[in-house]
């Protein structure tokens, strides 16, 4: 399937969009063990409005020169709950102290990297370029758990550049790729 902007999007995959962030402020800034700076209004949405080369409306990034092609940041939820795993935790972890502004659960988005793809969550394809890595950084030992900084090497997301505009809800979704990322390569999380 070929989308409006030319992209060969021939791989589909169904999804769940588990959180929707937007923060109007970078909360983890200065020195990890600091802490967090404190949240300044609702972070967590069930629905965002996405603009093509400029992010997701109300989030930090948005529309800045330095992140357009770096506004839009995807991890699966999935590589929280490896870290989880990896780490033997008896509690789970919160996957929005990824500060990672979508996370889905249903397919390892680390693999698309170079890759375009859409998500579709009923309101219409939004489509997105995976430009590089979101690397995790100190504050995931602070804010997850330590360790948790190591464990999330190669599984921290994508930072990526959204190339339509439309809007993003929670809940099941089609997400359509140019990468096959099913197939027997894939690792499991």
């Amino acid at each position: 399937m070929e989308d409006a902007s030319g992209s060969n999007l021939e791989f589909e995959y169904r999804v769940s969009i588990e959180h929707l962030l937007a923060s109007t402020l970078h909360r983890y800034e200065g020195r990890p063990l600091d802490g967090p700076r404190p949240a300044v209004g609702p972070e967590d949405f069930e629905r965002v409005a996405v603009r093509a080369h400029l992010g997701i409306v109300g989030d930090r990034h948005f529309g800045k020169a330095a992140h357009r092609t770096a506004s839009v940041t995807i991890m699966a939820v999935e590589s929280v709950e490896y870290v989880e795993r990896a780490l033997g935790l008896a509690n789970a972890l919160d996957p929005l102290d990824t500060r990672r502004n979508i996370l889905v659960r249903g397919v390892d988005v680390d693999r698309l990297r170079g890759a375009d793809f859409s998500l579709d969550s009923g309101l219409g394809p939004v489509l997105f370029h995976a430009h590089r890595p979101a690397n995790p950084c100190a504050w995931m030992d602070v804010m997850l758990a330590p360790g948790a900084h190591k464990a999330l090497r190669g599984r921290g997301g994508l930072r990526c550049e959204p190339l339509t505009s439309g809007e993003l809800t929670t809940g099941l979704a089609v997400l359509r790729s140019s990468l096959r990322l099913d197939d027997d390569d894939a690792r499991l999380f």
